[in-house]
């Protein structure tokens, strides 16, 4: 019989604490609002436990025979998150900024494969959670369902809070702050991820 409680504890800390993707849901929330941010949101969700699901299965065996590509990986992650803070800097109020829109589901899912925090929590799940007793099918959907269950609710709640800011923001100067805030932490974020 399977515990579910260490991996479900697990996946819930991971998930709650800030990185990459939350700092992204959270300025996200407080620049388009709950309803626009969903796709993105979604791409999170889906995106980490396809490629949980893929670790799991064995794809995680490509980074020991190419080293390499994990730093390739950490260096195009930064890469993205400045991209990221930079675009967020450029954005002003939604509703005047013609070309200003949240993140597309496929460029947050996709996004993952860049992002070191989820890299992290895949191969953890894959060596520490994975039950191996239920086959490769079976362990795949419950590793999947689990992370459905716990990541889904964890990310929606940063990008809530988010959105909770938005009636906060609304003088140009204060969303310009904020948004200096947020592109500040994805650059921070950038950096450690290289260092």
């Amino acid at each position: 019989m399977i515990d579910p409680f260490p991996f479900a504890t697990y996946s819930f800390v991971m998930s709650i604490t800030p990185g990459p993707n939350n700092v992204m849901l959270t300025a996200s929330g407080a620049n388009y609002g709950f309803r626009r941010t969903l796709p993105h949101l979604c791409g999170v969700t889906i995106g980490h436990t396809a490629q949980t699901v893929a670790v799991c299965a064995g794809l995680g065996a490509i980074f020991l025979r190419w080293p390499g590509l994990q730093s390739a990986l950490q260096w195009l992650g930064a890469a993205y998150l400045v991209y990221m803070g930079w675009r967020l800097l450029g954005s002003g109020d939604p509703q005047s900024a013609g070309s200003a829109r949240p993140i597309t589901f496929l460029e947050a899912a996709a996004f993952q494969l860049l992002n070191p925090k989820a890299w992290v929590m895949s191969f953890t799940t894959a060596s520490l959670f994975m039950p191996r007793d239920m086959g490769l099918l079976a362990g795949c959907a419950y590793v999947a369902a689990m992370l459905l269950v716990i990541n889904s609710p964890c990310v929606t709640l940063w990008a809530l809070f988010g959105s909770s800011l938005r009636a906060h923001l609304l003088r140009p100067a204060r969303r310009v702050a904020f948004n200096a805030v947020m592109a500040l932490a994805l650059a921070g974020t950038a950096v450690i991820m290289v260092v």
